[in-house]
């Protein structure tokens, strides 16, 4: 995973100097700034993308809720008059609800991760544009919540508070998923569910757990962009968002087979994407190629995993058999 991690971070550094070659504002404080930014805007529900694909799933609703929460939050803030404190709880609350929806239709009702997630993407999207009547949830003219909009807007020493909160995150969960029983169990999960039961891992509480964990920071996430956008627009509010967290996880070493992945791949697929993103609006090329540039990513990715996954194979199978050694006549 090392070996992984360290090519990924070889090829940002090379496509940072190419592109700090052909356009020097790459390397301009503004520019940095808004690229940390973004990073952290979209790091911190990949890591929650990534704990899902470990354990075999997938998650394709992230960016319907970030519609429905989001103008849900943009509604107890400015129509409510909910302090903006309690607001974020119950966003959070939510998001962590989801999760658990999620991970009780899999595990209990065994319905696949494709099918929960795709249906949740529909049916919050549905929601979310119902409950504005198909309008735009925002702040009140004139409102200002200076304590909210500096956490998640604000800079500390120049840095952007929402590239801090990534950092934050992405050591707590790379606590959790290296340095625990729990993430033992996880990649367990992901490798082998039977073997894992067999072994005696309540594999259903485990996979419950990971879509809780993955929707929690995608509620946390939804705080973000609202604030980042200052208005939901919930029929295109997060379209496609769900793409770069998958993007980056498997870009990052987490296999979509299930069973592999780190927290540093995860960030580093990030930092990837967003210095992606960042080239092509810096030379200038159509904004609406983003998802081409998406897509292109993702295939490569999987094609890139699966010669790995082919090459290891072909390594087992070729190293010479130890046999036993006979044992000793008496």
């Amino acid at each position: 995973m090392l070996k992984k991690d360290l090519g990924l971070l070889i090829l940002i550094l090379i496509v940072g100097v190419v592109v700090a070659a052909i356009n020097p504002r790459f390397l301009s404080p503004a520019n940095l700034s808004n690229t940390a930014n973004l990073i952290g805007l979209f790091g911190i529900f990949s890591i929650g993308v990534g704990f899902v694909i470990i354990t075999g799933g997938i998650d394709l609703s992230i960016g319907a809720v970030f519609a429905l929460l989001g103008v849900i939050f943009m509604s107890l803030l400015s129509d409510k008059g909910v302090n903006w404190a309690l607001a974020s709880a119950i966003i959070v609350a939510a998001g962590l609800g989801v999760g658990l929806f999620h991970g009780l239709l899999v595990t209990r009702l065994h319905i696949q991760p494709f099918v929960v997630t795709l249906c949740g993407l529909l049916i919050y999207r549905g929601l979310a544009r119902y409950y504005t009547d198909d309008g735009t949830a925002g702040l009140g003219f004139g409102q200002s919540l200076p304590t909210l909009e500096w956490l998640t807007m604000g800079q500390l020493a120049g840095v952007p508070n929402s590239f801090i909160a990534f950092v934050i995150i992405a050591l707590i969960m790379a606590l959790l998923l290296h340095k625990s029983v729990f993430g033992r169990y996880l990649f367990a999960v992901g490798k082998n569910e039977e073997a894992a039961r067999y072994s005696g891992i309540n594999t259903r509480l485990v996979t419950i757990s990971a879509y809780v964990i993955c929707s929690g920071l995608a509620g946390l996430s939804a705080i973000y962009f609202a604030m980042y956008t200052r208005s939901v627009a919930p029929a295109s509010h997060g379209n496609f968002y769900e793409l770069y967290g998958i993007a980056a996880a498997v870009l990052g070493g987490c296999s979509l087979r299930g069973g592999e992945g780190s927290i540093l791949g995860i960030a580093l697929g990030v930092v990837l994407l967003q210095v992606l993103q960042n080239l092509v609006n810096l030379l200038g090329i159509p904004s609406s190629l983003n998802f081409a540039v998406m897509g292109g990513v993702i295939i490569l990715g999987v094609l890139i995993d699966g010669q790995l996954q082919a090459l290891h194979k072909r390594r087992a199978a070729s190293r010479p058999r130890v046999n036993a050694a006979p044992r000793a006549k008496a």
